[in-house]
Parts: C-alpha cells; sequence; structure tokens
C-alpha cells in the first residue's frame, strides 16, 4: 500500500488519546504494516501516522526471522503481572533513543481482529513490552512519559541532539 510520514515527538498528537476506531480498516492497517517495516520497527501505533484511532500492528519475530504480524483494533488491557521488569525501549517517533522503562512482565489484551473477530490472548516478555507501549500511544503517553525527572531531561537532550 503505503509508506506514511511518521511523527515525531513532540507532535501534540502523540499527547492526545485516541478515539475508538470504527469502519473499514484494511487500507490503514496495510499502510501501518508496510510503514512499520520500512522504518525497521516492531510496533506502530495508528497516532504515530497521525491516525488518531485506537489500532496498532506489530511484528516482534520478523528480524529474527519468524514473522507474526498482529494488527489490534480497541485493545483493552485486561489485567497485566504484578512482577515487573525493566527493560530498554526505542520508539519509531523518538528516533535516537533508547531508555529503559519498567513495565509488567506479562499481559492479557482483548482486541478486535481486522476481520472482526474478537479476541483474548495472554502475551509475556517482549511481546507483552510491545503491546503496551504501543497501548500507551493510544492513551497519548509516550516513552518519555515513563521516566522520571532526571531520566526524562537525559533522555530528552539526547534526542535534541540526534534531531540537530
Amino acid at each position: 500500500m503505503a509508506v506514511r510520514p511518521i511523527l515525531k515527538w513532540p507532535d501534540p498528537r502523540l499527547s492526545t488519546r485516541c478515539e475508538t476506531l470504527t469502519g473499514d480498516v484494511d487500507a490503514l492497517i496495510a499502510d501501518m504494516f508496510d510503514t512499520m517495516y520500512a522504518t525497521q520497527g516492531r510496533g506502530l501505533a495508528a497516532p504515530q501516522i497521525g491516525v488518531m484511532q485506537r489500532v496498532f500492528v506489530m511484528d516482534c519475530g520478523w528480524k529474527e526471522g519468524a514473522p507474526s504480524p498482529m494488527a489490534m483494533i480497541n485493545p483493552v488491557i485486561m489485567a497485566a503481572e504484578r512482577i515487573y521488569e525493566a527493560g530498554d525501549e526505542g520508539c519509531l517517533s523518538i528516533p535516537g533513543v533508547l531508555v529503559s522503562v519498567t513495565r509488567p512482565k506479562a499481559v492479557t489484551v482483548q482486541w478486535t481482529a481486522p476481520e472482526g473477530d474478537i479476541h483474548m490472548a495472554d502475551f509475556d516478555g517482549f511481546e507483552a513490552r510491545c503491546i503496551q507501549h504501543e497501548f500507551d500511544h493510544l492513551n497519548g503517553v509516550v516513552t518519555f512519559d515513563r521516566l522520571d525527572v532526571g531520566a526524562r531531561r537525559i533522555a530528552e537532550a539526547q534526542y535534541q541532539e540526534y534531531t540537530k
């Protein structure tokens, strides 16, 4: 389909909660996958391309040769593990910066698939982290928002240096 431009922080749309997605999404999802793969990402949320709707795509294994593409429409995190784990995260909307974010190790998610079926499944490890990262985008949250004041100041300075 088409590779779309990715919004870069501090675009205000990245801090805006998205609306429930309705209607035909096939072209949007195809564009999102094309954009994610072209930019070497593992996940991409609709607001990152300026579409303020609750949908994201991900493929956590394609870089290792085991593609597992998935699109989640109107996802809901139904449960989250009470054990947390810190891990480095990058973001296509904040290029050049890797930050440590603490998140639940596992989540249970309910979502609608592009064909209209409702699914619920448990995810752990990197998939759980990716889902939570993209889910944050749907709620207007970026990785900088997950940092304490000092870490955020350092990360923002790295980003400013990267974007010069």
